[in-house]
């Protein structure tokens, strides 16, 4: 399954991406404003969709950022981070951060491409989503720095209409959004880390995951 996926993401990713269709599905219309009004130039960074086969499934795996002072705390995300200067480009950015973060060193030859870049209002940061392939399900070793828990989520629980919900999120004690998100074994998946996921799903929506 996981070489016939590859095949199929390789033709999808150098089409035409959904973009910022996809992410208008996942995110509410303050948020999308925010998005097109860029006040200063953004960091950049890059982070990793992993992709791989355990069993008959395909899974997808993401993390708990601990509690802590900023915009990203005790978020559900991919793994990844900023761009640094050993960088030879945020794919490598990408790859470096999953291994340091959870363990998983991925080689570039398993990067099928990157989806849109997504613009982070909150953090001033425009986010590279790179894909990439495993054959089987990695060893995770998670850094509790930067990883409270690691989630391995199955890509067919993210197609189902019912886990797809309006949520209700506490921002700070006087502020709480609501948007749509995805709610999977009672985590809760929004903001940039929904818009890359359902850009994701929008492309393979003609592969068949079950």
């Amino acid at each position: 399954m996981i070489h016939t996926l590859e095949n199929y993401l390789r033709n999808k990713i150098n089409g035409k991406l959904p973009g910022a269709s996809a992410h208008a599905q996942m995110t509410n219309d303050l948020r999308m404003r925010e998005m097109l009004q860029k006040k200063k130039v953004p960091r950049k960074a890059g982070v990793l969709l992993l992709i791989y086969q355990h069993k008959e499934s395909l899974y997808i795996p993401m993390i708990l950022r601990p509690v802590y002072e900023g915009v990203h705390s005790g978020q559900m995300a991919f793994p990844g981070g900023r761009f640094e200067d050993k960088d030879k480009d945020l794919i490598d950015t990408a790859l470096r951060e999953t291994h340091e973060e959870v363990g998983v060193k991925i080689e570039r030859e398993n990067v099928i491409g990157t989806l849109t870049d997504l613009y982070i209002p909150p953090s001033n940061t425009t986010v590279t989503p790179v894909i990439g392939l495993a054959t089987r399900q990695p060893s995770f070793t998670p850094d509790p720095r930067e990883v409270a828990e690691i989630h391995k989520f199955s890509i067919k629980d993210f197609t189902h209409q019912n886990n797809r919900k309006e949520v209700s999120i506490n921002i700070n004690s006087n502020y709480k959004i609501k948007t749509p998100g995805f709610v999977i074994n009672e985590k809760i998946i929004w903001g940039a880390s929904a818009m890359m996921m359902n850009e994701l799903l929008q492309l393979l929506t003609d592969f068949p995951i079950d």
